[in-house]
């Protein structure tokens, strides 16, 4: 079934398998208001487990980052097992910092592919879509990272399991990135504010460097076409 998929998943269409699986690990989160939170903690691992092995699949043509994220993948399976077993919930924040190292990896490699290299198709721009979404979820792995070690960081948001403040995460998260600011989660701490406006300019930069390398890339491409003709 793993080969059958694979085939499926191809640098023509890796982004869009790769763009639906960050959605529905988003969705997931969201599930806490209607689920118990012990369930609710196996949907996330599932998600984020699935999501790994998407990553992984549209990723694997990038042969120096595959063998990299993949031992992240194995790591936090490892610090899943020993969280279960002993019992040790502060391993959760082993697995989140790895989460984080692996998103960071795939954002990484999806750029490479992406910016300012080749021409622009169907695919790149649903990856450019992928990297906002990763950069929004490595915000809110991080607001986690930060909770626990601070709590009271956030109004509205208090020191937990990663899998139940996750969804308020990832809302905070993609508010700020996008500069809406709602209000109903505020930073507090001066390193919560710090690590929030950081956020909003990386937001507004990004739409900036994404529009001129996708019109970049699409003078080169209409240039090439009509010398060619």
């Amino acid at each position: 079934m793993l080969n059958k998929k694979s085939q499926h998943i191809n640098n023509q269409n890796n982004f869009f398998y790769l763009t639906l699986a960050l959605v529905f690990l988003l969705i997931s989160a969201s599930l806490d208001k209607v689920i118990t939170s012990g369930l609710l903690q196996y949907i996330l691992e599932a998600f984020t487990l699935i999501t790994f092995g998407i990553c992984l699949l549209s990723l694997r043509f990038d042969k120096s980052w595959f063998r990299f994220l993949l031992s992240l993948v194995v790591a936090w399976l490892v610090a899943v097992i020993i969280r279960a077993v002993l019992g040790v919930e502060e391993i959760e924040v082993i697995m989140l910092l790895l989460m984080f190292i692996f998103f960071y990896g795939t954002f990484r490699s999806i750029m490479r592919q992406i910016l300012f290299t080749g021409s622009i198709n169907t695919n790149k721009i649903i990856g450019s879509m992928t990297l906002f979404l990763l950069l929004g979820l490595m915000w809110a792995i991080g607001y986690l990272i930060l909770i626990h070690f601070l709590p009271g960081s956030f109004h509205g948001i208090n020191k937990g399991p990663w899998h139940e403040n996750f969804a308020d995460a990832a809302y905070f998260s993609f508010v700020t990135l996008t500069t809406l600011g709602y209000g109903d989660i505020l930073p507090i701490t001066p390193i919560a504010k710090v690590f929030a406006y950081l956020e909003a300019i990386v937001g507004v930069f990004y739409m900036a460097i994404v529009v001129s390398s996708l019109v970049s890339s699409s003078r080169v491409q209409y240039f090439n076409d009509n010398s060619d003709d």
